[in-house]
């Protein structure tokens, strides 16, 4: 079904340089409990983290994905990311366990080589590394998170519970991603897989035509594959979902802020924190473009995309009207299933 309106590249509050900081900072903290959050009955298919993690499974296939290394390049403060390698990691070693029949999950070698840029986020993590499963084990992959705007204090704290979990300090640029960044993992002996997929979480519909074409030519010339996952979309179920998700927020704020109880002056006093989740979720919807508008800008954005298909979908994630859609453009590679 074509989408009620019209892409509009509208102005959303979270992304004005004007938004304080500290406001900014409860927002994001508010989208990621969107993202991580599980209820019964509400939440069918548990968090949409796990709806991206389990997607990325099945539309990559088990025999591919396992060949990549994610990168997330609009990491935020974290967002979904440690939440998705978690269970993503957890859905492959029981898988392994499955398949070996021994009734113990495949133990993985540890991905953090010497010169790898998790250095600085694993100094605090045990040195011991499990040996590699030499039998039908499927090894564990790697996730790196990565933002224009860097988050290395709460990325080490996320990377510090997984060996699978790394991050990049540094500034990254989506649209001329360092070399030195992709190359630590494509094609390396030290990064399982040897494939660069890159991870956009409620990110994509941020950039307007230039720059979304700008990071597509430079992931065709770089990567192997782009996921661009949205909690939103041009339809009225959308509008409805944030609508829901505004009186979501005061219900459950208590419990989210327990530890910092004056953040629920933002909430209840003055609700700026619920007001601009729901008017940039709306903004956001607008932004969203269809499977076919990517396909538009990967097709025009001046690389060679011969080799290059498109996969979409969406799954419920909130009943009855939350739907996770998702766009992955993936190189095709001989041998592939």
């Amino acid at each position: 079904m074509a989408p009620l309106v019209p892409r509009m590249h509208l102005f959303e509050i979270d992304d004005q340089p004007w938004f304080p900081s500290y406001l900014r900072g409860l927002v994001q903290e508010g989208l990621h409990h969107a993202w991580t959050t599980s209820l019964p009955l509400i939440f069918p298919q548990g968090s949409p983290a796990s709806v991206v993690a389990r997607t990325l499974q099945q539309v990559l296939g088990r025999g591919n994905v396992s060949r990549y290394t994610y990168i997330d390049f609009c990491a935020g403060a974290g967002g979904p990311t440690p939440v998705i390698e978690r269970t993503l990691n957890a859905a492959l070693a029981q898988q392994s366990e499955t398949e070996n029949g021994n009734g113990a999950p495949g133990s993985h070698s540890d991905p953090k080589s010497s010169h790898s840029y998790a250095n600085v986020a694993s100094t605090s993590k045990s040195s011991s590394s499990g040996q590699t499963d030499k039998s039908n084990s499927t090894p564990a992959v790697n996730f790196v998170m990565t933002d224009l705007h860097p988050h290395p204090e709460a990325w080490a704290a996320a990377a510090h519970k997984s060996h699978h979990l790394t991050y990049e300090p540094a500034s990254v640029d989506a649209s001329n991603a360092p070399a030195s960044l992709i190359n630590q993992y494509k094609n390396n002996k030290d990064a399982p897989g040897g494939r660069i997929f890159r991870l956009f979480n409620l990110a994509f519909h941020h950039f307007d035509d230039t720059l979304a074409r700008a990071i597509l030519k430079n992931t065709v010339e770089t990567s192997d594959a782009i996921g661009i996952f949205e909690m939103q979309d041009r339809s009225f179920a959308s509008v409805v979902t944030c609508a829901l998700f505004g009186l979501f927020i005061p219900l459950v704020a208590p419990v989210l802020y327990w530890s910092a109880p004056w953040h629920l002056f933002w909430v209840y006093i003055v609700p700026i924190v619920p007001f601009v989740l729901v008017f940039d979720g709306l903004v956001s919807s607008i932004r969203t473009r269809t499977p076919e508008e990517v396909e538009v800008l990967l097709r025009t954005c001046g690389a060679d995309t011969t080799d290059w298909e498109i996969k979409s979908g969406k799954e419920c994630f909130m009943w009855p009207t939350g739907y996770l859609s998702w766009t992955m453009c993936i190189k095709k590679h001989k041998g592939d299933e």
